[in-house]
């Protein structure tokens, strides 16, 4: 019955300055909100088990399912009129604690979605207060850290959440993110290993997984996990910017350029594209190369050095 209004949110964050959103761009992006359909029996049925049966009978109906719809995201509505419905459970004074920890985590989720991180935190924080055994606040929360730059908090709540499930791999995947920005690639390639072990059909961990063995220098099998996020319908400019830093150190400069075009169709002002097909083209002997390392710079001063870390020199 939980599942009626429970939504967990899954967040793989990009490895990059110039982009925020990314691989689990799902944050389960593939950084996104799942929210629970509810069908009309089930409906009642939540209806019923939100309110005691004394107060269910004072109200009508169709009001109070619409403020459960609205809780749960029903129908993609926006994140402010998630928060008001969520806020609404919260205030109404008859929910159940199961009931009430379910309407604090999605309205995490929905502060989460307007970068009110603070917020979101809190949330996060009364839902695992009133149910600890509860591991989707934990990783939820671990998400918001995530994006505020809070990272070892971030790692801390991912590390909880997998303590209290060992098969989540969601957060197995949020914590391989996580190491990302903290540069600690085989920390990383560790989480996204125990995620795909868990979902082999995971675009997002495939995704992660393929930038972080670009960086370490793991070529084809990093290819190979960028090409699976493909076919399994990844479509976003961070899959193509790695699979097109894997072609730039094989000196594959024609697939580079190919993969950084469509990453730059998605996100025009992506540096690490800019920067990376620009060297590609300089590699074909190319000068107007000059031209995108240069825009590439104007976005992200030290976007050189990072290139250096990845191993492009």
């Amino acid at each position: 019955m939980l599942s009626h209004l429970e939504e967990s949110m899954s967040f793989l964050p990009s490895r990059r300055v110039s982009i925020e959103a990314v691989f689990y761009r799902e944050i389960d992006t593939e950084m996104t909100i799942r929210a629970a359909i509810i069908g009309s029996v089930a409906l009642v049925t939540a209806l019923l088990w939100l309110c005691s049966s004394a107060v269910a009978q004072q109200l009508q109906q169709s009001s109070r399912l619409k403020t459960i719809e609205q809780c749960n995201g029903r129908d993609r509505i926006p994140a402010q009129a998630r928060i008001v419905g969520c806020t609404a459970l919260i205030n109404s004074g008859d929910a159940k604690p199961s009931a009430l920890a379910l309407a604090y985590n999605n309205r995490g989720n929905a502060y989460t979605a307007t970068a009110e991180y603070d917020r979101a935190i809190s949330d996060f924080g009364r839902a695992i207060e009133i149910a600890s055994d509860y591991v989707k606040p934990l990783n939820n929360r671990g998400v918001a850290y995530l994006r505020m730059g809070a990272y070892d908090e971030a790692i801390k709540d991912f590390g909880e959440a997998i303590r209290l499930d060992p098969g989540y791999g969601s957060a197995f995947a949020n914590r391989a993110g996580a190491h990302l920005k903290l540069d600690q690639y085989d920390r990383a390639l560790l989480d996204f290993n125990e995620a795909i072990r868990l979902d082999p059909n995971s675009r997002l961990a495939r995704s992660g997984r393929c930038w972080a063995r670009a960086v370490v220098g793991d070529l084809q099998a990093g290819l190979e996990d960028c090409d699976s996020a493909i076919q399994l319908g990844a479509h976003d400019a961070a899959t193509y910017d790695s699979r097109a830093l894997i072609h730039l150190k094989m000196g594959q400069f024609a697939a580079a350029i190919d993969d950084y075009n469509f990453a730059l169709r998605l996100t025009p002002n992506l540096a690490t594209a800019l920067y990376g097909r620009g060297l590609a083209k300089l590699g074909q002997g190319d000068k107007a190369g000059n031209r995108d390392v240069s825009a590439a710079k104007l976005i992200e001063l030290r976007i050189g050095d990072a290139f250096v870390r990845y191993g492009v020199r």
